[in-house]
């Protein structure tokens, strides 16, 4: 996966819109961060992921999911997109994204998709 890919998949849901963040492209819903490429290039900074399930995620799939010592007190997990698909970091966008969107725009979204 690209940052492209991820912008391309996000920016279809309601309230998605570039951003940035700390000095790296973002993409936010209605002002908050939704995720954001990290200066390396080829992370995502992706919020919402509870400690337990970012150890999961970093013991399972090494290689796609890590930390560093920065985030390790923040619900958050870094995925190296040169190694990741898109069937992975779909459902965490996904969740967070319905955490940040208000819940008419969660609502419609899934009304369009259901139907």
């Amino acid at each position: 996966m690209t940052f492209d890919d991820v912008r391309t998949l996000v920016l279809a849901w309601p309230e998605v819109e570039d951003g940035s963040s700390y000095g790296t492209p973002a993409l936010k819903v209605r002002k908050k961060m939704l995720v954001r490429l990290k200066e390396d290039g080829d992370s995502l900074v992706m919020p919402g992921v509870p400690p337990d399930e970012r150890d999961m995620l970093v013991e399972s799939q090494p290689k796609v999911f890590y930390f560093t010592d920065h985030y390790r007190d923040y619900p958050t997990v870094l995925i190296r997109l040169s190694k990741a698909k898109c069937a992975t970091v779909e459902p965490l966008l996904r969740r967070h994204w319905r955490t940040l969107a208000s819940k008419k725009a969660v609502r419609d979204h899934d009304a369009t998709v259901s139907s």
